[in-house]
């Protein structure tokens, strides 16, 4: 079987609108986050991080779109144009294209939004990437809550092992809406201030407006100086609640199990873990547990939402970005928010950004309705 990659690659978020300044931000401990108080969308006030609207229409209206595009669609396309372009590559039948995302184009249900309802249906985003673009092929939605990220990454590799693409194209975001923060507002999860990831005093999540964009590929030519290989993948769903993870963590042990066995390693062959880290007490309990249980409790691991937030569709994508960096620059980042541990198992979170000689990182993510997944890199030597 070929060895696939994860190569060129671009983030746009409140740190900046390319891959490397958000990366020297968070080593210069750097948040996005900030204190929002705005009574049309809840309440009291919240702690997020957006993109600048007008950075990104500058952007975009350097594209010369043709037509009219929602926010989500034109940060997707500001970012995934980046990525193409850097790849070189010619988009024809041995191209694929994912897009994944929770909620999509939600905001065009709202009342005075502009565009018609059938923007929303995730298809519907789908097609406007695709013709924008001209892929070749329908754009394949990812919607799998907050793991959708990072499966995107494990789908694009499952394609090209069956063969029928070579290369893949990943944008991943959501945007922030009134029905996203009262959803989760609802579940008393909103932090008023930055989330605290395993920390004994974490009050709840931040939400992110990120994009993230990348191109899996079976080719090793043109590769970006920071591109890894795809070791192994694991997607395991625990069915404990719609809202809850397994206490056991049963899910995400079970996804980082066929990880570790389909690359054929251990534990000790670890050199950092990007965790989900959403600050909430369930979810982070539960990772902890599920560390223990695969005997990584040693591993240096940091959660990246003290950053951006809990960027949902987008997250694991964006912190599997970051990890790619990390491991170029040879370099562990530290958890911004963390002070003192607030879960029951040992983790090995890094306080302070470090150098260190890096090769393998892992990436595990968790989400709503039970869904979990983890993915193995390496560095390219």
């Amino acid at each position: 079987m070929s060895k696939i990659y994860v190569s060129h690659n671009n983030i746009i978020s409140s740190l900046g609108f390319d891959s490397e300044s958000v990366v020297n931000n968070i080593h210069n401990e750097i948040s996005g986050l900030q204190v929002i108080e705005d009574h049309s969308i809840l309440p009291e006030a919240f702690c997020a991080s957006l993109i600048s609207t007008e950075i990104l229409q500058n952007n975009f209206k350097a594209l010369k779109p043709k037509s009219d595009y929602t926010r989500l669609e034109q940060m997707m396309i500001t970012s995934l144009q980046k990525v193409i372009k850097a790849s070189n590559i010619e988009l024809n039948e041995r191209v694929g294209l994912i897009i994944s995302t929770t909620k999509g184009n939600i905001d065009t249900l709202d009342v005075h939004n502009p565009f018609p309802e059938n923007r929303a249906y995730l298809s519907e985003l789908g097609n406007q990437i695709k013709n924008f673009f001209k892929f070749k092929n329908d754009a394949i939605m990812v919607s799998n809550a907050c793991i959708s990220g990072v499966l995107s990454v494990a789908i694009a590799k499952r394609y090209i092992n069956q063969g029928i693409y070579d290369h893949v194209f990943i944008t991943s975001g959501d945007i922030i809406t009134e029905f996203i923060l009262s959803g989760f507002n609802s579940f008393q999860a909103l932090s008023s201030f930055p989330c605290k990831p395993y920390d004994e005093n974490r009050t709840g999540i931040n939400i992110g407006e990120v994009i993230a964009s990348a191109l899996v590929t079976n080719s090793n030519k043109n590769l970006a100086d920071e591109a890894v290989c795809i070791l192994g993948e694991g997607s395991c769903n625990d069915a404990n609640h719609i809202s809850g993870p397994s206490r056991t963590g049963e899910g995400l042990f079970r996804s980082m199990n066929s990880a570790f066995t389909q690359a054929n390693m251990t534990s000790k062959e670890v050199d950092y873990i990007s965790a989900h880290g959403t600050a909430t007490p369930f979810n982070d309990e539960m990772e902890a547990i599920a560390f223990n249980r695969m005997n990584l409790s040693h591993v240096p691991l940091n959660s990246l939402k003290g950053y951006f937030g809990h960027s949902l569709g987008a997250s694991g994508l964006v912190e599997t970005i970051v990890g790619m960096h990390s491991l170029k620059n040879n370099t562990l980042y530290k958890s911004l928010g963390f002070e003192t541990l607030g879960v029951t198992q040992p983790i090995n979170v890094i306080t302070k950004t470090t150098e260190k000689p890096l090769q393998t990182f892992l990436k595990t993510a968790s989400g709503f309705g039970g869904c979990n997944a983890a993915v193995l890199f390496q560095k390219i030597n």
